[in-house]
């Protein structure tokens, strides 16, 4: 039995959107054409790949079994033009990196283009659960995410030790301290990320360990959004240091924060990655930049 590429390719496509009319859409053909291919690979496995109930559609068992193997070959596929692409320099090619905080990797993304301005690089600000999801799916080559213990299933790279501070306007009554406490954020009302991020987490579980539970008046997705929001001077927000210094905001004032331990910043990659020039040379630009703050 022998099945095209281009089978399932669109297979992939739908799996990702399970919506047949987006997946037309991107694969660039019509909706009744890709309903016949689909059909035509279902009969090639003799199996149903997809529930159709009304309008939603869903992967069936052996869908989710196909996805994974064709993931897979895309992959292999992807490592082989790689390692081809290495015999001809780094002259075009693309690289994508999930980031949890795309200012981290700003000054690696402008020396990388600088030098290699035929690349594509796509840098992806989300969760760094979401980065490993991805990574380990095949759908990113790279991660710069926190990572406090190491994953059998990634190599890593230690980038340096992330701070918490607080992080207040200059108009707020905290703003001449020298340092916080966490009894001091019990009695202000907070901006906090989300309880699915890990920099949250981290924060709920170290109060936690010390009997303190935060309960923040307004909680944002982004650090910019909550950077945007401390205009209103009654507010304060936890935030890493990585990303205030690297804003540089001079409306905004830094409070160290006391005894709360710091988390790793790792650069990590599905182990068993054949490493090519592209993400060997990202990979050189991240650490020229962070090596030195571990030195």
């Amino acid at each position: 039995m022998q099945i095209e590429l281009r089978l399932l390719e669109y297979f992939l496509v739908l799996a990702d959107e399970l919506h047949f009319t987006r997946a037309a859409e991107r694969l660039g053909i019509s909706q009744p054409t890709l309903s016949s291919q689909i059909q035509l690979l279902e009969a090639r496995l003799n199996t149903r790949l997809f529930e159709r109930t009304g309008r939603r559609v869903s992967l069936t068992q052996a869908g989710k079994l196909l996805l994974e193997h064709a993931r897979r070959v895309f992959y292999e596929l992807e490592q082989a033009k790689a390692e081809i692409g290495d015999l001809q320099g780094l002259q075009r090619g693309s690289l994508s990196v999930g980031c949890a905080g795309g200012h981290l990797l700003l000054k690696a993304a402008a020396k990388f283009h600088a030098r290699h301005p035929k690349v594509q690089l796509s840098i992806f600000d989300m969760r760094s659960e979401e980065t490993i999801d991805l990574l380990l799916n095949h759908r990113l080559d790279l991660g710069v995410i926190f990572l406090s213990a190491e994953d059998p299933r990634l190599d890593s790279i230690h980038l340096f030790d992330e701070e918490f501070c607080l992080v207040v306007s200059a108009g707020h009554k905290l703003a001449g301290v020298p340092s916080a406490s966490l009894e001091d954020l019990t009695a202000i009302p907070l901006v906090l990320l989300p309880k699915h991020y890990l920099v949250r987490q981290f924060i709920d579980e170290y109060t936690a360990a010390h009997g303190v539970e935060l309960f923040p008046i307004m909680e944002l997705s982004t650090m910019e959004a909550i950077r945007f929001i401390l205009s209103i001077q009654t507010l304060a927000a936890i935030m890493t240091k990585s990303y205030v210094t690297q804003i540089q905001d001079p409306s905004l004032v830094v409070i160290p924060l006391i005894d709360v331990p710091h988390r790793a910043v790792r650069l990590v990659y599905p182990k068993h990655t054949y490493l090519d020039q592209i993400r060997t040379k990202f990979i050189q630009y991240v650490l020229e930049i962070y090596k030195p703050l571990t030195a």
